[in-house]
């Protein structure tokens, strides 16, 4: 039986909780007002705070090439600001005309800006010197320039075009990068900011903002990539010819060390000059998108070099092993057939490869299993992001083995059916390339601090996927595509038997179906076959005049191979 006493320390307790609980809900409350409700108000009070300092806008960092060759460069501009209250009323719509006609900006938007209590306005930012000599001549009070810089982009090989601008992106109006390596690295390359409290306008007088000290900026780390820029240009201009040629669409190259995963070269046509990126947004925004790592597309039988790679690791098969080939084969109640609708009697999978025969991957996808064979495309990297440093990386998993059907599985032997992007095929044939590992592909070297200390970017590998064997086998499997299958437009004088490659055909899916007459044509490769410097991936997407990849791909590919061997001095030993 409990007594008062016991009773009246319950009480209490519970008194005291509920008041807390009171007390917490009213502070919820209050929360909820200031920001919900009153959220307009304290912005305005923060950006009043913000305005009584001049922002002292770091120096953006270089974009280098892998030899130090500028890829970009800071132009010196100036930004033209104003301190409203040095500016009479009554003469505001005066100096609004007089600067109009140099800002070239209709006088009724100056004469807004200057209409405001604010200690200091801008009122356009980053014009020319030329324009800024024009400001200072009108010795206005209460006006004044800001020196800043603005990147420029080298002319790229195509005219309208600055170089690899899908790859290196470019830096907006508000100074952030956008898109590529700008996008990727715009917190390291941007620096960081400094402000003054106290500076003059054109005439001299000071305008004191606040009592704050002046903080200097802290400019912003550069970047020196793996591109190679004469390589670049080269890959520019085949790929700009190629896709004029037989008028596709568009086209893309991705150029990579295969033991280091460095990227030499990296080209779209169509592209955009990013120093004009303005026009670009109004006019076609898509440009800026890289196909490269933002587009999934279906990459046709360059996939059988991953089929047929997992298949003679696991020991199904080996390059001479032989069956049948009817020319068709009918899995889950589809039929499916080779791309020229013919049957080639007893081959074996060497000649699978250089014929490039569905039902040949298909065989060899069988023989090794279902399940194997998934594994397979995960330890090759379809389906994962590369982690590519490049802003924009997309992806498209390959789910759970179970959802697979069994036609699912036979069509993704030869690359339909299943979605990748081109950086992730380019690693996956790679694998080939570099003996066998799976490796990171990457485009900065090393980053370059404020103070000029260099801080390299180790390559790695992400993991070990083929035993040596089966490299040596598919190397030449791949030599035979060149020599002796699909892939002879790629031969180069001088290095006949030293060239790997894959020719790829791909339908294009629209709305669950393949209209005829759409495909993507490729064709990868390495060079020399025995101790292979570069691995490349050439895509034509829909092409007018031809389509397989080895009239379309091939000869772009050869193209920009010769100028490789050319300018790194590659003997074929």
């Amino acid at each position: 039986m409990r007594t008062v006493e016991d009773v009246e320390p319950r009480a209490r307790v519970l008194s005291l909780l509920a008041l807390a609980l009171m007390a917490y809900l009213v502070l919820l409350g209050r929360l909820g007002y200031w920001q919900a409700i009153r959220h307009r108000d304290l912005a305005a009070v923060a950006r009043a705070q913000h305005d009584d300092r001049l922002i002292l806008p770091a120096v953006r960092g270089r974009l280098l090439d892998r030899y130090g060759a500028p890829l970009v460069t800071n132009t010196p501009v100036f930004s033209i600001f104003a301190s409203p209250d040095l500016i009479p009323t009554a003469d505001r719509a005066e100096v609004a005309d007089r600067l109009g006609g140099v800002l070239g900006m209709a006088p009724a938007d100056l004469l807004a800006k200057l209409a405001t209590t604010r200690k200091f306005v801008y009122l356009k930012r980053r014009v020319p010197a030329s324009v800024a000599h024009q400001v200072e001549a009108l010795a206005q009070p209460g006006i004044g320039k800001i020196a800043e810089s603005q990147r420029s982009y080298l002319e790229g090989a195509v005219p309208g075009t600055s170089l690899a601008a899908n790859l290196l992106g470019f830096v907006n109006d508000s100074g952030q990068g956008a898109y590529g390596i700008e996008g990727y690295y715009d917190q390291q390359l941007a620096g960081t900011n400094g402000y003054e409290a106290t500076f003059r306008d054109i005439t001299g007088r000071p305008i004191v903002l606040s009592d704050r000290t002046r903080v200097e900026p802290i400019n912003g780390a550069s970047l020196q990539l793996t591109i190679d820029g004469a390589i670049q240009v080269a890959a520019e201009r085949a790929l700009a010819d190629g896709i004029k040629k037989v008028e596709a669409e568009s086209g893309s190259i991705l150029i990579m060390e295969p033991t280091t995963g460095r990227i030499v070269a990296w080209a779209d046509i169509p592209t955009y000059d990013a120093n004009l990126f303005s026009a670009v947004a109004d006019q076609n925004p898509r440009l800026f998108v890289d196909s490269n790592v933002s587009d999934l597309y279906e990459p046709g039988s360059v996939m059988k070099v991953v089929t047929l790679s997992g298949a003679l690791d696991r020991h199904a098969i080996t390059p001479t092993t032989t069956f049948n080939e009817t020319g068709s084969v009918v899995i889950g109640g589809y039929r499916i057939k080779n791309w020229d609708n013919k049957a080639h009697g007893v081959v074996t999978m060497t000649q699978v490869l250089e014929k490039s025969l569905n039902v040949g991957a298909i065989k060899a996808e069988q023989l090794e299993g279902g399940p194997a064979f998934f594994e397979s495309l995960s330890q090759f990297g379809v389906g994962q992001r590369t982690s590519i440093d490049l802003a924009g990386e997309v992806n498209a998993t390959l789910g759970a083995y179970a959802n697979w059907r069994p036609v699912e599985l036979a069509t993704a032997s030869f690359g339909q059916g299943v979605d990748v992007t081109p950086i992730q095929m380019l690693g996956a044939i790679n694998v080939i390339a570099s003996g066998g590992d799976l490796v990171w592909p990457h485009v900065v070297d090393q980053v370059i601090d404020a103070r000029g200390v260099a801080h390299p970017v180790a390559p790695r590998v992400i993991r070990h996927v083929l035993a040596p064997t089966t490299v040596n086998q598919m190397r030449q499997m791949m030599v035979g595509v060149v020599e002796h299958g699909s892939g002879y437009a790629a031969r180069i004088d001088g290095f006949r038997g030293k060239i790997a490659g894959k020719t790829g055909t791909a339908n294009i899916p629209e709305n669950g179906t393949y209209p005829s007459g759409e495909v993507i044509g490729s064709f990868v490769g390495f060079v020399p076959v025995d101790h292979p410097q570069f691995t490349m991936l050439v895509i034509v997407r829909k092409p007018k005049i031809l389509f397989e990849g080895a009239y379309v791909a091939a000869p772009i590919w050869k193209a920009v191979a010769s100028a490789l061997i050319t300018q790194w001095n590659i003997a074929p030993q």
